[in-house]
Protein backbone atom coordinates (compact mmCIF):
# COMPACT_ATOMS: atom_id res chain seq x y z
CA UNK A 1 0.00 0.00 0.00
CA UNK A 2 1.28 3.45 -0.79
CA UNK A 3 1.59 6.15 1.85
CA UNK A 4 2.72 9.76 2.14
CA UNK A 5 4.39 9.76 5.57
CA UNK A 6 5.85 7.14 7.88
CA UNK A 7 5.71 7.06 11.68
CA UNK A 8 7.79 4.48 13.57
CA UNK A 9 6.19 3.64 16.92
CA UNK A 10 7.75 0.18 17.27
CA UNK A 11 8.62 -0.49 20.90
CA UNK A 12 6.15 2.08 22.23
CA UNK A 13 3.18 1.04 24.34
CA UNK A 14 -0.31 2.42 23.89
CA UNK A 15 -1.48 5.11 24.06
CA UNK A 16 1.77 6.51 22.60
CA UNK A 17 1.23 5.22 19.01
CA UNK A 18 -2.21 6.86 18.96
CA UNK A 19 -0.96 10.12 20.44
CA UNK A 20 1.96 10.32 18.01
CA UNK A 21 -0.30 9.43 15.06
CA UNK A 22 -2.77 12.15 16.08
CA UNK A 23 -0.02 14.75 16.23
CA UNK A 24 1.41 13.73 12.84
CA UNK A 25 -2.01 13.61 11.15
CA UNK A 26 -2.72 17.20 12.20
CA UNK A 27 0.24 18.34 10.09
CA UNK A 28 -0.84 16.39 6.98
CA UNK A 29 -3.14 17.57 4.21
CA UNK A 30 -6.60 15.96 4.04
CA UNK A 31 -6.45 12.75 2.02
CA UNK A 32 -2.81 12.03 2.89
CA UNK A 33 -2.00 8.52 4.07
CA UNK A 34 0.09 7.91 7.18
CA UNK A 35 1.75 4.55 7.82
CA UNK A 36 2.17 3.84 11.54
CA UNK A 37 4.53 1.03 12.51
CA UNK A 38 3.58 -0.41 15.90
CA UNK A 39 4.60 -3.48 17.87
CA UNK A 40 2.08 -3.11 20.70
CA UNK A 41 -0.88 -5.42 20.06
CA UNK A 42 -3.28 -2.85 21.54
CA UNK A 43 -2.58 -0.57 18.58
CA UNK A 44 -4.68 -2.97 16.49
CA UNK A 45 -7.68 -1.93 18.60
CA UNK A 46 -6.75 1.62 19.55
CA UNK A 47 -5.80 3.01 16.12
CA UNK A 48 -9.06 2.01 14.33
CA UNK A 49 -11.06 3.34 17.30
CA UNK A 50 -9.14 6.62 17.23
CA UNK A 51 -9.79 6.98 13.50
CA UNK A 52 -13.52 6.41 13.94
CA UNK A 53 -13.73 9.02 16.70
CA UNK A 54 -11.48 11.61 15.01
CA UNK A 55 -12.85 11.42 11.46
CA UNK A 56 -9.96 9.63 9.76
CA UNK A 57 -10.20 6.52 7.56
CA UNK A 58 -8.49 3.41 8.91
CA UNK A 59 -7.39 1.64 5.73
CA UNK A 60 -6.15 -1.58 7.34
CA UNK A 61 -2.93 -3.16 8.48
CA UNK A 62 -0.17 -5.50 7.35
CA UNK A 63 1.81 -7.65 9.78
CA UNK A 64 5.56 -7.77 9.23
CA UNK A 65 7.05 -10.03 11.89
CA UNK A 66 6.69 -8.39 15.31
CA UNK A 67 5.65 -5.05 13.80
CA UNK A 68 2.32 -4.17 12.22
CA UNK A 69 1.96 -1.41 9.63
CA UNK A 70 -1.30 0.51 10.07
CA UNK A 71 -2.56 2.79 7.28
CA UNK A 72 -4.62 5.89 8.06
CA UNK A 73 -6.03 8.40 5.57
CA UNK A 74 -6.45 11.87 7.08
CA UNK A 75 -10.05 13.02 7.04
CA UNK A 76 -11.26 16.32 5.60
CA UNK A 77 -12.59 17.74 8.88
CA UNK A 78 -10.60 15.47 11.16
CA UNK A 79 -9.35 16.44 14.60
Amino acid sequence: MTFDQDLDCAGLLCPLPVLKARKRLISLAPGSVLRVLASDKMAEIDLPHFCLEAGHDYLGCQKKGDVTAHYIRRGDTAQ
